[in-house]
């Protein structure tokens, strides 16, 4: 067993050990030490001097870059979208930034944008599943050569808002367009811009970041609902109805739409997308590309390992 001896013999090991550390350091090792110390703290500093430097001189190349690419895109975008009428529309959240930044590109390729609008919570609310059942239900009938082949509600109520943004009768919007708008509105499936009078050519799909898991109020993690497959149904639809659908979004993980979309052999044979519309690449890049998908060009434009160009196809227009 271990008796009283034992542990005095363990706190005077201890105490002769502090006792000789305090000798030795305030004597033959106070210099070494000292000198070390000095030596790392020069070498530290040095190493932060090279980082700061190696930083401004990344910093000046990238600034340079964005200088030229707004100097190309001030060549390449202007006038490639001139006369055409295009509606854009966010699914879900998109920062105002990104919609300025992507809207300046539209004016400067002169695009007219006839309609504006955002899809709300109830496209992907778990809780209005229901109610999205019922509303595509009563669409379909009001729905005719347009009905998707998909019958799912996301596809059904996607080919709706597809004729609610291109329905023509010729050179005004038809009955069923503003028909089909005003239920989705109703329903509260939209949230529409300024009223629109003219049926758009394309149509722009803005979306935002992939949803993250949040942590609920018991502590569990809710897992985000899962927006990319409905966007995925919705931007097909689009597409099947619009024949120029154009989904733009950040592509910053693989969870996010445009990569569910990328992700879809049979979705991007039909659908172009644009990513890293967050910087000035991605927006520059998307009027070119809904001025392809006019022409019947259908791309995956990024920086991207699947995607299938950095740039879509200069127009005629523009090439001469």
């Amino acid at each position: 067993m271990i008796d009283f001896r034992y542990h005095l013999v363990s706190l005077i090991s201890v105490f002769l050990a502090l006792a000789v550390g305090i000798i030795l350091g305030a004597g033959p090792l106070q210099g070494a030490i000292g000198e070390t110390l000095t030596e790392q703290v020069d070498a530290l500093r040095a190493e932060r001097t090279e980082l700061r430097g190696q930083l401004d001189t990344t910093q000046t190349a990238l600034d340079g870059d964005e200088r030229f690419i707004e100097a190309v895109g001030n060549q390449l975008v202007p006038g490639v979208l001139e006369g055409d009428r295009l509606a854009v529309v966010q699914l879900g959240e998109v920062s105002e930034d990104v919609q300025d930044g992507v809207r300046a590109q539209l004016d400067a390729a002169g695009a007219s944008v006839v309609a504006t609008a955002r899809l709300t919570d109830a496209w992907t609310d778990p809780d209005e599943e229901s109610s999205r059942e019922t509303v595509a239900d009563g669409l379909r009938a009001n729905l005719g050569e347009a009905t998707p082949e998909d019958d799912t509600a996301g596809a059904t109520l996607g080919a709706a808002l597809a004729v609610a943004l291109t329905g023509s009768d010729g050179t005004a919007r038809s009955e069923q367009a503003v028909d089909l708008a005003g239920q989705l509105e109703h329903f509260g499936f939209v949230e529409a811009g300024e009223e629109q009078t003219e049926p758009a050519q394309a149509v722009l799909l803005l979306v935002g970041p992939a949803g993250q898991p949040q942590e609920a109020a018991d502590g569990t993690t809710e897992e985000p609902e899962p927006a990319p497959d409905t966007w995925t149904a919705v931007t097909r639809a689009v597409q099947e109805v619009s024949g120029a659908a154009v989904l733009a979004g950040p592509t910053d993980d693989p969870g996010d739409a445009v990569q569910a979309v990328r992700d879809d052999e049979e979705a991007a044979a039909e659908v172009t997308t644009v990513s890293g519309i967050t910087r000035l690449t991605g927006r520059l890049t998307v009027p070119l590309a809904v001025a392809a998908r006019l022409d019947g060009v259908v791309g995956q434009y990024g920086l991207e390992e699947d995607a299938t160009a950095i740039l879509p196809p200069v127009p005629d227009t523009q090439q001469d």
